[in-house]
């Protein structure tokens, strides 16, 4: 069956080679006969602006790509998100975090003994204990928090589970390591993890195609996809495209801008041939 492809940047800054290769990339593996989707993920409302979202709509589209309507706002869907952390709570898959960083440091103790993850250094569980009246309370009276996923209980629930990868081929998920990772926080009704999984299902993306700088994400994905029962898609983690000095491209680098490089007299053509084949 033809795939069904998304580009789901976040609407930080404006879009730089980095995203028009993988942008690209998900286009090509969409074919002729398959589906593409853009998703704008702005759900960090500190950061994102609108006018980068609209920058990065002009910018593909003046590219040549195309993509089905409407696009896909995540600010635009809490309520579903907020659905999904109901279930995890009522299960008892989560739980309200209340530590500071500087609290976590404190907790470990030695930062380079303490045990680490792929994003870093590894929470300590020390809220997981917590009574739920305790939590409640500390809610109430104001205290930030983040709502952290139990990893082990919920592995315990799902059993062993495995994703396919197309460079990598049948990947099984890691039973110890990933952490105890963040699904929102106070202020922040989401993460990246649980809105970009809830979001794939409900889009109906049968093949995700990212850097492989998430691959280590796709664990976490896997899992969520388990206790909340969605379909489980294909996927594809390519290498990043890299500038002339080895380094990644990213948005603070403004030269690279697809922007600056419209301003500068460049074609779409230009842009293009500056990441085919790459990567």
């Amino acid at each position: 069956m033809p795939d069904v492809t998304r580009f789901a940047p976040s609407p930080t800054g404006y879009l730089h080679l980095g995203h028009v290769f993988s942008a690209c990339y998900a286009h090509h593996r969409a074919g002729s006969g398959g589906r593409f989707l853009l998703r704008i993920e702005d759900i960090d409302q500190a950061r994102c602006q609108d006018r980068y979202a609209n920058a990065l709509i002009d910018d593909l589209a003046w590219l040549g790509l195309s993509w089905e309507h409407p696009v896909r706002y995540q600010s635009q869907h809490l309520g579903a998100y907020r659905l999904a952390l109901e279930q995890f709570y009522d299960q008892g898959l989560i739980y309200p975090c209340f530590c500071t960083r500087s609290d976590i440091m404190r907790e470990v103790g030695d930062i380079h003994r303490a045990p680490h993850g792929p994003y870093g250094l590894l929470y300590p569980g020390t809220c997981r204990s917590l009574s739920r009246h305790e939590s409640e309370q500390r809610r109430e009276s104001g205290v930030p928090y983040a709502l952290r996923l139990d990893m082990q209980a919920a592995l315990r629930r799902t059993g062993p589970l495995s994703w396919r990868d197309g460079r990598q081929g049948l990947v099984r998920v890691p039973t110890d390591g990933l952490g105890d990772v963040v699904l929102a926080r106070k202020d922040t009704p989401t993460s990246y993890h649980l809105a970009v999984t809830l979001d794939d299902a409900l889009q109906g993306v049968t093949l995700v195609t990212r850097g492989e700088d998430l691959f280590q994400a796709t664990h976490v994905h896997r899992i969520l996809q388990a206790l909340l029962e969605l379909p489980v898609p294909q996927y594809h983690h390519h290498p990043l495209l890299l500038d002339p000095q080895g380094r990644r491209y990213a948005k603070r680098n403004r030269s690279v801008t697809i922007r600056s490089l419209r301003a500068a007299g460049a074609t779409p053509q230009d842009i293009l041939a500056m990441v085919d084949g790459k990567g």
